[in-house]
């Protein structure tokens, strides 16, 4: 039996066609009012430790953030990067971030994600008016679905103009040749009437500019954690799109062309115990949707850095355990079948372990607003993984025998293993 919608969302949907604020008023002061529930809390976090890019590597570094004000930014900046899947052809990501005026402005190239046409010729709504500044009611429930911003309907990028007092979408079409600009403001609270102009054939960009409303934040100036934490995302973009997307940041370019050449940034750092001492990593794309970089962890305890859909996974969650999961077993299996006598378990092979993932998934699910932890069940993931005969590289020679065992110095040709201190 088709469920029909009840009335309010209906309604909420006339409401924002005819509202002269960008949507439903009702739904925009509601989330205004409660952010939690949609951005992660707008408070002060206290002092928490990041892996920070310090311009050269990655360094752990103790950082004072709002989570809700990060994740605005986030959304506009995994949105313009998962152009990329709407369009192969896309080559072109620059963030700009203006302390002084208090603006980040994002460009990608390529189709953007809604044309340059009307879809309500009546009140004179284009697509991109409808995308970017009109709350639905029935955008919760697909942001709760897709998570992805992928061009779905869910409230996504949306957010970054909600919790701004400037959003201006500019957009060129070169399949219609139009360019189009509009301005939001007031929190989505006005809107401008759009300025359309005429464009090259072939011409596609997209420039989103905004100001966070920083007093919702408890703040007057964009300070320099949160300058720092949007850096850092833009390294993470660079390595998870690769050298077919050249990525900027005011205007200079990020000189990273791989997932593995990112990885690089934790495993070489100076503040590594690894720094120079040649252990093994191991990379792999095992499929369309997911590639891993394996290496061993600094302290004897797990360590993970993931990515799903281009947000960062802080916390991990199904993809990294069920990652995780394969390679600490298929490890431990061919560490018993060499030390029968031995008996490791996973633990023992798991707490050495450091996994850099970076999975592209349909409709994740997240344990809360802030997806820093993903809870989508390992069936729904995609499809199987299998793991190739590379990943053993681990186990022996300068890898997990040297931990398990707790022997230095040099190897033995015969063993594999070397002389205790």
């Amino acid at each position: 039996m088709n469920r029909q919608p009840p009335p309010r969302r209906r309604s909420a949907r006339i409401a924002a066609a005819h509202g002269g604020g960008g949507g439903d008023t009702t739904l925009r002061e509601r989330i205004l009012r409660r952010p939690d529930g949609y951005i992660g809390s707008p408070e002060k976090r206290s002092t928490q430790t990041f892996w920070i890019n310090d311009g050269y590597y990655m360094v752990p570094r103790e950082v004072t953030y709002r989570p809700g004000l990060h994740r605005i930014f986030d959304e506009v900046l995994v949105h313009a990067a998962s152009n990329k899947r709407r369009d192969p052809s896309m080559d072109t990501l620059s963030v700009e971030v203006d302390v002084v005026e208090r603006s980040v402005s994002v460009f990608y190239n390529g189709r953007g994600v809604v044309p340059v046409e009307l879809v309500d010729e009546e009140r004179g709504v284009y697509a991109p008016e409808m995308f970017f500044g009109h709350l639905h009611d029935d955008d919760e429930e697909d942001d709760q679905n897709k998570a992805t911003n992928d061009g779905g309907g869910g409230y996504g990028v949306k957010l970054a103009n909600l919790f701004s007092t400037e959003f201006i979408i500019e957009t060129a079409d070169g399949c219609r040749m139009k360019k189009y600009k509009q301005v939001f403001s007031e929190n989505m609270g006005k809107k401008s009437v759009p300025h359309i102009t005429d464009c090259n054939q072939g011409e596609n960009w997209t420039i989103i500019t905004f100001k966070p409303d920083l007093a919702r934040f408890n703040m007057t100036y964009l300070e320099e954690d949160h300058v720092t934490l949007m850096w850092k995302r833009v390294v993470d973009m660079a390595g998870i799109l690769g050298d077919s997307v050249q990525v900027e940041w005011d205007g200079v370019r990020l000189r990273i062309n791989s997932f593995n050449d990112y990885v690089r940034l934790y495993i070489d750092s100076p503040v590594s115990d690894r720094s120079g001492a040649g252990f093994p990593r191991v990379y792999e794309k095992l499929n369309d949707w997911c590639e891993v970089c394996l290496s061993l962890s600094d302290d004897g305890h797990f360590q993970q850095v993931s990515f799903v859909n281009g947000f960062e996974t802080l916390k991990g969650g199904t993809h990294v355990d069920y990652v995780t999961e394969l390679i600490t077993t298929h490890l431990m299996n061919l560490l018993n079948e060499h030390y029968e006598e031995c008996n490791f378990n996973v633990d023992d092979v798991k707490r050495y372990l450091w996994v850099f993932l970076n999975v592209i998934i349909d409709n994740p699910t997240f344990d809360s607003q802030t997806k820093e932890t993903l809870t989508t069940p390992p069936g729904r993931l995609g499809s199987k993984l299998e793991l190739p005969k590379s990943f053993s590289k681990i186990a022996f020679g300068n890898g997990l025998i040297r931990r398990l065992f707790g022997y230095r110095g040099p190897l033995d040709a015969k063993t594999g293993v070397s002389s205790r201190d």
